[in-house]
């Protein structure tokens, strides 16, 4: 094989990874790639996997290996953002496989119209058991989106249970994201996302979400500034007309689309008393920030704020089984037992046997090893360190975050916080420039309106350790210095 060149054949990939992987026999039509500045890897050329991203070509993961993935090469990479701040417990844990296992060698999968499983009824004592205020039921689903969508329906079925049927529009905030499916990409406000299909959209409002960097005022205080915010959310409520008005949805701390924005004060103790004065729910999206992402198995604990509703997912099974849940109020649930007696809702894999027993293993084991202190500890780490080597950069404007869920505004001035050329595609550029370094990362466009900004959104594993901190902003820094060089 020449350097410096790509050619393609059909291979068989024999190779000893590590002590404990041996990939053999694999025949694939594939391509070779020579990467002078990174791991050269073979990857799939051919596919009838309808990827994400067509026009992309990846290198085939083979073996998780607590923080770090390994490809088919042996190439190994830190994954620091957890996929989608997914992985919290890294990848292989033998606890979570063996609790997996045994569930299969029990029973994998039961319709839940006819049965329940000893896996979801412990996981759901498990959750309630430890989720605040009164939270105490669970509905079990297979992802993020699908606990959106089941939030959204069950408010709008509360209110016709209980006699107020008009009561029909959801509040949500600019720059949120919320899903990929048609209700939970109405109500977000990721304009990228939703532009291909607003004629399907149902129409839903937006206020301001609390970005601080870029919208308090220098003589503005953290309350002042979360009380105009209430205000607004108050207005729109008033020129809709409260009684038309269903919930209020909102990631605790978003993520994504702009890169870990925590709120800032009583935020939500104000917009809490907002909904109650209106008779408006109050829906946490807590998909990417809750489960342990903040330091705190729910983030909103660390709010004092006690949702109607709550969404969860990722971190929830850490990416070993797929799984999502929604969270509901004692008041809510009651309403539909006395009520029509029925959700009108539903997916054939929801309560899955395998995924709950998965999931159950996964928080047993962010229990028992105290890892919520750990993800304490290393996210004032992160941002220490963050703050050491690129605070003097002049194209970082801001890092933020709480616990191991941290962002990264990156601007063209450091004065004016002008955003980079969206054209340029600079977070685009980093994560690539990462990757082939062996470093995950999370980065995306648009932070400021859909179209403007970019940010890194860092989650590593709660099972990172100080020397895996360090490593990690190492290799950010040094990626960072080559797109942006000072």
């Amino acid at each position: 094989m020449q350097s410096g060149r790509n050619s393609e054949a059909f291979i068989h990939l024999s190779r000893q990874i590590n002590d404990d992987l041996f990939v053999e026999s694999i025949i694939i039509y594939s391509t070779y790639v020579e990467n002078p500045s990174g791991p050269t890897f073979w990857i799939c050329a051919m596919t009838h996997v309808f990827h994400r991203n067509p026009k992309q070509t990846l290198p085939c993961a083979v073996k998780g290996d607590g923080i770090r993935i390994v490809d088919s090469n042996g190439n190994a990479y830190i994954d620091a953002s957890g996929g989608a701040a997914v992985s919290c417990l890294g990848h292989s844990h033998p606890v979570v496989i063996a609790a997996i296992k045994q569930q299969l060698d029990q029973i994998a999968y039961a319709h839940t119209s006819f049965f329940s499983s000893q896996a979801a009824e412990d996981l759901a004592d498990f959750l309630t058991s430890r989720s605040p205020g009164d939270l105490d039921h669970v509905y079990f689903l297979s992802g993020g989106s699908e606990a959106v969508e089941a939030s959204l329906k069950l408010a709008r079925q509360y209110f016709v249970e209980i006699g107020q049927p008009e009561r029909h529009i959801f509040i949500a905030r600019r720059q949120s994201y919320h899903g990929n499916t048609l209700g939970a990409l109405a109500i977000g406000g990721n304009e990228w996302r939703r532009k291909p299909f607003l004629p399907l959209l149902a129409p839903a409002q937006h206020v301001s979400p609390c970005y601080p960097y870029r919208d308090q005022g220098s003589d503005e205080s953290a309350e002042q500034y979360a009380d105009r915010l209430a205000q607004e959310l108050d207005d729109m409520i008033q020129s809709l007309g409260p009684q038309n008005v269903a919930a209020f949805v909102g990631e605790t701390v978003v993520g994504a689309t702009a890169g870990a924005l925590a709120p800032v004060g009583d935020y939500w103790k104000k917009i809490r008393r907002v909904c109650d004065k209106h008779g408006v729910l109050l829906i946490l999206d807590e998909v990417m920030s809750g489960m342990g992402r903040t330091g705190y198995l729910f983030a909103c604990e660390e709010d004092g704020v006690v949702p109607d509703i709550m969404a969860i997912a990722k971190g929830l099974g850490a990416g070993y089984q797929p799984i999502g849940a929604m969270l509901a109020s004692d008041r809510i649930y009651q309403a539909i037992l006395n009520g029509s007696g029925f959700f009108q809702h539903g997916h054939t894999y929801m309560g899955h046997a395998t995924a709950c027993a998965g999931a159950l293993a996964v928080q047993q084991v962010i229990e028992q090893d105290q890892l919520l202190e750990n993800v304490r500890q290393r996210g004032e780490q992160l941002r220490r360190e963050l703050h050491q080597a690129l605070d003097s950069h002049p194209n970082v404007g801001d890092i933020r975050g709480r616990g191991l869920f941290v962002g990264v505004e990156l601007v063209q001035d450091k004065a004016s916080k002008q955003a980079l050329d969206p054209g340029l595609k600079t977070h685009a550029k980093i994560k690539q420039h990462a990757f082939s370094q062996g470093l995950m990362l999370y980065p995306m466009g648009g932070t400021i309106d859909g179209v403007h900004g970019d940010h890194i959104l860092l989650a590593p594993p709660f099972i990172c350790t100080e020397a895996d901190i360090h490593e990690i902003v190492t290799r950010l820094t040094q990626t960072i210095e080559h797109i942006l060089p000072r």
